[in-house]
This record gives structure tokens, sequence and C-alpha cells, in this order.
């Protein structure tokens, strides 16, 4: 039995290396994968301090394939295509690439070079695809003599090349590439069925860690080709680029697990069973860094676990197939197509073949054929089951009973501990929204106080200015309408020359003159403190904004004179404010909530520099704007002490500040940078301990609409 086993293994084996010659001559060899044009020279440059800085790669790099790896800013490429003639029809460019977040095309404007580009067209996640294809394309007639770049931005490593057809052959590739998706993921699909089925049938877990392994091994494949972004994740880019390595990693993780049970390796090799726990964690590790955002990390987490699944894997079937135990040829068989998809694939980025589009080709057939190759297996393994079932079936169903019994004692313990802690979770929990709602009302408090003290300030002086006006403005009328009464009486009877005299001496003597300017400056003065009256108010509702609960327009450079406004009773006269703004588009935001950092920025700014007003010969606040493409810049600073290392690291922190006890909650900055954040903007802050404090504003012109709108 057993030396017939061993001519069936040669037999499979010889099968098995015919399969796959004959699949390599396909694929190689084959017009079905050719591609029209590949751009083969790239120049590539990053942006810095408004300057394009050149990013050198290695010579020895694959010129039809990129790798840049991880780079933190946006990539911009220069595409060679002296050698292209588009004969002036409309063409594709393809980025191979699903997984960039932002991929622009610009055009060179009269060969000016990259500073006068234009920009074409802009491709990215969560930009809804009618077509469905994953990479990054453009649509452009492209004649000799032109320039074109690609700006570039991604999260996720910076590796691609860049392929040109005719609009009839993109459109044949995509059909396809449909097509050859489509296919595997039937495949894998009715094998994740049928091994359900038998799961569900034979109750043996081994064939639902080999389903959850299918499953996941096609789901990375669909997020590596960029399909997964479509069908799976509802065009969510964030879903999606995390899926890459978490779809691998648990891939890795139930094949581990599959791995297990399939050979029994606790039996067969422990000190091999055990090490394949190390697996498990590199994956695990990799999975929780890529969701907690250590991208870089993450990938390096899944190379590892790559080599890792590669030495241990085989190395275990070998050892045990060597035992005899007939399930390892067949997972060796399996492991065969795998690596040689893997080997194709690796062949493909160093360009020993070019598939282009049909890059991943390679692993969606050794994946396809390790998944047929290990569910002939399962099926074979239903017999050697169906006879260890039976021996076990007795001894489990003591174990069975005597675990239900354990069970049923640590669940009445659990429940109790659960309630009890639980009563204690929602004490604590009312305890601590009993805070929180006291700490935001002070700090609500804090806020309206000041501005109820700046307001009643403002507005005493012009009511004061308009009452002490009164009395003069009284005296001032009764003396006209005596002259008034003098006319009348005389009126009644006729003028002669001495009631002339005497109303020209009385005119003299109450200096009617002056008491008509004296009138008209009064007025004047009341009428400017009923101005100011109104100014504040204005200034004080431009400020609250509570009308306006919506993102809406709004003028930034309003909300910030309002604020200096409502602050000028708290403003030493010694401090400066300087304007220096900018012309700025109406930028959409929260009105209220953005007046709210600008007041918490500079109350801050003008308590450091009253602190220590003794000690600055010029104290000042300069408060600068700025606008850019699509997001304007305000800067707000003062030359005051500035703050150490240690306090700038925390000034973010909740309930952190070093105003003395009573003087502040330690919110302030914590809410502003809330703010900010929920307006999708940025808040850095530049100090040094005696060179002053620059907090650095950035919030996007647009929330909702699009920029083109």
């Amino acid at each position: 039995m057993k030396g017939s086993f061993k001519i069936q293994s040669l037999y499979w084996g010889l099968a098995l290396l015919v399969t796959l010659v004959l699949i390599s001559i396909l694929i190689i060899r084959s017009d079905f994968f050719k591609i029209d044009y590949q751009v083969s020279e790239v120049k590539f440059y990053r942006h810095v301090d408004g300057q394009f800085e050149p990013i050198s790669i290695p010579d020895d790099q694959v010129r039809s394939s990129f790798s840049l790896g991880f780079v933190a800013d946006t990539v911009w490429a220069e595409l060679d295509l002296s050698d292209f003639n588009g004969m002036g029809n409309p063409s594709i460019i393809e980025v191979r690439n699903p997984a960039f977040r932002t991929v622009e095309l610009y055009k060179s404007v009269e060969g000016k070079g990259i500073e006068n580009s234009t920009l074409l067209y802009d491709e990215h996640l969560g930009k809804s695809n009618p077509l469905t294809y994953p990479f990054p394309i453009f649509r452009e007639v492209l004649r000799p003599g032109e320039t074109y770049y690609l700006k570039i931005f991604s999260s996720e490593p910076v590796n691609f090349s860049v392929g040109i057809v005719t609009e009839t052959d993109f459109y044949e590739k995509y059909t396809r590439t449909l097509l050859f998706v489509s296919v595997y993921m039937g495949i894998m699909l009715a094998l994740f069925l049928y091994n359900l089925l038998l799961y569900f049938s034979v109750k043996d877990r081994v064939y639902l860690f080999y389903c959850l392994y299918i499953l996941l091994i096609s789901a990375t494949q669909l997020s590596l080709l960029g399909y997964s972004y479509f069908f799976l994740f509802n065009e969510n880019s964030r879903l999606f680029e995390n899926s890459i390595v978490v779809f691998s990693s648990f891939s890795g993780i139930f094949g581990v697990l599959f791995l297990r049970n399939f050979l029994l390796t606790r039996k067969y090799v422990p000190l091999l069973n055990k090490a394949l726990s190390l697996i498990v964690i590199v994956y695990s590790a990799g999975a929780l860094a890529r969701v907690s955002g250590m991208v870089e990390l993450s990938y390096s987490f899944t190379d590892i676990g790559g080599l890792l699944v590669v030495l241990l894997f085989v190395t275990t079937a070998i050892l045990i197939a060597r035992k005899g135990y007939r399930p390892a040829f067949y997972f060796l068989a399996a492991w065969v197509f795998f690596l040689f998809g893997l080997l194709l694939f690796v062949f493909q980025n160093q360009g020993v073949i070019d598939l282009g589009s049909f890059a991943n080709l390679p692993m969606l057939l050794g994946t396809a054929f390790e998944a047929i190759v290990l569910s002939l297996a399962l099926a074979d393994r239903i017999n050697i089951l169906k006879k260890e079932k039976e021996e076990e079936q007795a001894e489990k169903l003591k174990v069975l009973n005597e675990n239900q019994i354990l069970i049923r004692e640590q669940n009445n313990l659990l429940e109790e501990k659960v309630r009890i802690r639980t009563e204690e979770l929602e004490q604590t929990l009312r305890t601590l929204q009993n805070t929180q709602s006291q700490l935001v009302n002070q700090e609500k408090m804090a806020s309206l106080g000041q501005l109820t003290a700046g307001i009643a300030h403002e507005i005493n002086n012009p009511i004061n200015f308009v009452s002490s006006n009164i009395t003069p403005l009284k005296r001032d009328i009764k003396d006209i309408m005596e002259v008034i009464e003098f006319y009348r009486d005389s009126g009644e009877r006729e003028f002669t020359d001495k009631t002339k005299k005497e109303a020209k001496q009385l005119e003299e003597d109450l200096e009617l003159d002056y008491v008509l300017e004296e009138v008209e400056q009064l007025l004047k003065g009341m009428d400017d403190g009923a101005k100011r009256t109104v100014e504040i108010v204005k200034g004080l509702r431009i400020f609250s904004r509570v009308d306006e609960q919506d993102v809406k327009k709004v003028d930034l450079h309003d909300g910030i004179n309002s604020t200096l406004i409502l602050l000028n009773s708290s403003i030493p006269g010694k401090i400066r404010i300087v304007r220096e703004f900018g012309e700025l588009p109406m930028v959409e935001c929260l009105a209220g909530k953005i007046n709210q950092v600008f007041m918490n920025i500079i109350n801050n700014a003008v308590h450091a520099l009253t602190d220590h007003i003794d000690k600055i010969a010029d104290p000042k606040i300069a408060i600068r704007t700025l606008a850019f493409s699509d997001h304007v810049v305000i800067e707000i600073e003062d030359n005051g002490p500035g703050m150490p290392e240690t306090v700038k690291q925390r000034i973010f922190e909740p309930f952190f500040t070093t105003k003395p006890v009573g003087k502040g909650t330690g919110l302030g900055l914590s809410i502003v940078y809330s703010i900010i954040e929920n307006h999708k903007g940025t808040l850095e802050v530049n100090t040094a301990e005696g060179q002053g404090t620059t907090f650095i504003i950035s919030l996007p012109i647009y929330q909702n609409a699009p920029k083109y709108e």
C-alpha cells in the first residue's frame, strides 16, 4: 500500500511538472499579454521649499518597474516618451498600482519644465470609477516632444510601472482582466462553499481553517489587484489600504492553523509546531501595526512573516512526508504551484518577463492551483478522519462531559464577577461623565465670562460718553431758547434800532455761534458713541455666529477682527497688534468654532506677553494670513518668552496647563486642536525658550464642495 502510494506520487509529480511547463510557455510566449508601449525611463522629484529636488533610484533597478519604497512626501515623476509614437490618437496612460491615494497627470507648458506644468486629470481613492478598474488611468492625445508628469501621493510603498495603450486595446485588456478575476473568484468561492459543506458534515475544523485560508488568500489577491476597493469595501479608501496587509496577515495566520491540523504537526514535528507560533505572532503584529497607522512597520512584519512561511511550511511538509504521512505529499504538491506563481511574480518584478497589467496573474494561478490540490487532499482526508473519529469518540464524550460541568461552574462564577464589575464600571462612567460635563462647562463659563467682561467694558465707554454730554446739550439748548423767546417777544412789537442792538448784544453775550458749534460737536460725539456700540455688538455677533450652525463660506479676516475687538479690553496698551493680511478666498468652516480657535490662541499670546511685559522691549502679536491653491494658512506669532521642549510636547494634551491653580483648566488648546482636526486641517507650533511662539493653522478651503465647483 505504501509503495503503491509512492508510485502514485511519482505520477502526480510528473503531471504537475508538465502542467507547470505548459503554463510557463503560455504565459511567456502568448500574445494574450502583449503590451503596446511600456515607459522605460522615469525621473523622480520631490517638492521641497518651493524647489523640485531629484530623487535618485538604484542604477540596477529594472527600468520597466520602479520602486521607491515608502516616501513621506508627494513624488513627481517625469515620463520619458521620446520614443513613443501615438500617431495623434487618444491613448490610455495606465499607472499600475491600485493603492496610490492620489495620482495627477500634468503637462508641461511649452516645455518649460515641471514648475510650469498644468493639471490635466486627477485620480484618487474615494472617487467613484464607473469602470471599476483598479489602476489610475488617463485618456490623452500624446504627441512627440511633449513632457508629462505624474504627481503621486501614497501611504503605501511607491512601486509601479507605467504603460500606454490605445483605447481599443485598453478595453480589450480590461475585459480579459475581469474575465480572469471572475474565473479565479468563481473557482475559489466554489472550493470555499464545497469545503464549508464538508465542515458542517464532518465537523473537522481543518476544513473550516482551509475555508478561511482560501477565502482570505483570495481577498488578499483582490486587494493586491485593487478590485476589493470596489467589490468588498464600497470604495472606502481607508479599509482598502488596511486590507492589503490585514488580509495577507490573516491568510498567513489561518494558513498556520490549517497546516497544524492538516499535517498533525504536534504529533510528527512538535518542535516545528511550536516554531509555527512565531508566524502567528509576526503576522498579528503586522495587522495590528497596519490598523494602528504604522504602515512601514506593518509591511516589514508581513515580509518577515512571508519568509518564515516559506521556510517553515516547506521544512515541516518535507519532514512529515519523509515519515510517510500521505497528506504531506499533497501539501508539497500544492505548495509547488504556489511557489511557482511566486517565482514568476518575482521574475516580473525583476524584469525577466513582462506581463504588464497581468503582473499578478502568476499569483492568481498559483493560489488557485494550490487551493484545488489542497481541496483534493481534504477530500482524501475524509477516509482518514472517519477511522480516527471512531477511535476518539468515546474519549471525547468523556472529556466533553467533564468540560461541560467545568464550563457551567466557570460560567456561574464569571457571571457573578461580570455583574459586580459592570456595576462598578457604570458607577465609574457616571462619575467620569459628571466630571467631564463640569470641566467643559467650566471652560465655557470662563470664555463666556471673558466675553461678557469685554462687552461690558466696551459698551460702558460709549454709554458714559453719551450720558456725560446730555447736561451741556440741555444747557446750550436752553440758551438758544432764550434767544428764540427774546425774538418772539420783540416780534410782537415793531423792531427798533434799539431792540436790534439789544438782540445783537444778547447773541454776543451768549456766544451763540460757539453754542451752535458746541451743539454740533456734542451731537457728533453722541453719534460716534452710538456707532461704537453698534460696532461692538456686530463684532460679538460675528464672533459667536450663533445663527450659523452649518458649514458655510466665511471671511476669516472678519472673524480675526471681531476677536480682536472683543479682546481689546484685556490687551494692555503696550502690546502692538500687527495685521499682515493677504488676500484670502471665502473658506468653508464652522465660523463659531474657528473664531473660538482665534480667541483661545490670541488670548494665550496676550497672557504670555502680559506676564513678562516689563522684560520685553516691544511686545507685539503678529497675525499673518496666506492663501494657497487648496488651503489657507493663518500664523499667530508673539515675541514672548516661548516654551521649553518639554512643555511644547504636551500643550495639546487635555488638562495640561502651565497656569496657576484656578487660572485655567488645560482644555483650551486641546479643544482648539480638536476643532482644527475636525475641519481636516493641521495645527503646528514653532517655539523655543526665549524666542517667542508661533501657531500655524492650515485649513482646507473646501470641506464638502469640490474644489473645482
